[in-house]
């Protein structure tokens, strides 16, 4: 399958032409044409050793891609990389911070380093995150230095924001404020790239998704569109258990499993094999399942033709 990928497109928050990272041995991102529109949140998913957290550290310079290009906010990433990260926030998926520090004294000495922040907004966001400044890092949990990290991401207010598992460690309330403020992002017309393990964050609040496998795109799109090409499941209900072949012969059927005298089917495309072939028996109950994410990234990973 091909990916949908365009390279002309100037309204575009971040733009890339075959960008390869080859580390070797199969290692890296290949070949990347994608783009990320402005004010859109793009999730980014792929297993460990896709090439997500390389791609983002390619896209900010802070590895030098083998080939190809890239274009974030409408600057070249090769030669404008300085002003490319004042105007974005990163969170890395394995970013560090200084134990002997408190939380408050590092985000002051980050925003230093930017130029200064608003004034207010690093307590506000600590409200919103409930995040601990007065303590040192090294006696907070792995949630509560997420919580730093994301404040060090968001407090300068940038147009561009690409995050790395932003929400590993989070706590179920921590992570809703985090998405409600995704969607305020969204209705400023700010763009987020976020790469995520947990695949329902990413059905919850993503516009498009584009998936890795093995360092390269197989698929970009809204999530519509990828559930429509992905396969359905089904529970068909009789009164008497038919004959199981019956439903395997059909068009676009999958996997067809029985249970006492209930059928699961998962197939793709229409429905209407199915419908009439069914229709020949008692039907009790027909119970269907709406496609999640997960279904459609394991498709994605167990089906190599696409």
């Amino acid at each position: 399958m091909n990916p949908v990928a365009t390279i002309s497109n100037p309204e575009a928050a971040i733009q890339t032409q075959g960008l390869t990272k080859d580390y070797g041995a199969g290692r890296g991102v290949f070949e990347l044409d994608l783009e990320v529109r402005t004010g859109e949140i793009l999730g980014f998913i792929g297993p460990n050793g896709a090439g997500k957290s390389t791609t983002m550290r390619v896209l900010l310079g802070l590895a030098q891609p083998t080939s190809g290009t890239a274009r974030l906010l409408g600057r070249d990433m090769a030669s404008e990389g300085l002003a490319i990260r004042t105007h974005t926030g990163y969170l890395a998926g394995d970013f560090g911070l200084y134990d002997q520090m408190t939380g408050g004294a590092i985000l002051d000495y980050f925003s230093r380093l930017r130029g200064g922040v608003p004034a207010g907004r690093i307590a506000e966001l600590a409200d919103r995150f409930d995040a601990q400044l007065d303590r040192r890092v090294r006696e907070l949990s792995t949630g509560n230095k997420q919580k730093l990290g994301l404040i060090q991401a968001f407090m300068h207010d940038p147009d561009l924001f690409i995050l790395d598992e932003p929400i590993a460690g989070l706590d179920p309330l921590v992570q809703r404020n985090f998405h409600d403020l995704l969607g305020e992002l969204r209705e400023r017309g700010r763009t987020v790239m976020l790469s995520s393990h947990t695949l329902s964050e990413v059905d919850r609040v993503a516009d498009r998704v584009a998936i890795l496998r093995a360092g390269r795109l197989v698929a970009v799109d809204v999530l519509a569109r990828l559930k429509a090409r992905a396969l359905r499941r089904w529970e068909i209900e009789f009164a008497q258990a038919p004959d199981i072949a019956e439903f395997r012969r059909l068009e676009g059927v999958h996997d067809v499993e029985s249970i006492g005298n209930t059928l699961h089917v998962a197939f793709e495309g229409s429905a209407d094999h199915l419908v009439k072939a069914a229709a020949r028996h008692q039907v009790l109950e027909i119970r269907t399942r709406e496609q999640d994410l997960e279904e459609i990234f394991l498709g994605y990973y167990r089906d190599p033709a696409q």
